[in-house]
């Protein structure tokens, strides 16, 4: 999957034990393990918002792009819309 999760190196750079998170987060803490090794297919905004105020970070410092490559090294998602249909170029 082209999203990585990187909450466990805010988690580690905050200090903040993923028991603690889970309880200020308002999720479980089996479901936040799940999010934590990128097992998870979606978020809700709010979750997310909850995680980001008690870690004091963006959205954007637990969740990162990293385009897939395909044959020939080239970004496996190149020539398609957000759905996945071929873009007219």
């Amino acid at each position: 999957m082209p999203i990585e999760v990187r909450l466990d190196v805010m988690l580690a750079r905050r200090k903040v034990k993923s028991k603690d998170l889970a309880a200020q987060a308002g999720i479980t803490e089996a479901n936040l393990s799940l999010l934590k090794h990128g097992k998870v297919k979606g978020v809700r905004f709010g979750t997310l918002a909850r995680i980001c105020a008690y870690l004091d970070c963006q959205p954007g410092d637990l969740l990162v792009y990293v385009p897939e490559k395909g044959a020939g090294g080239e970004d496996a998602a190149a020539g398609e819309s957000a759905a996945g249909q071929p873009c007219d170029s």
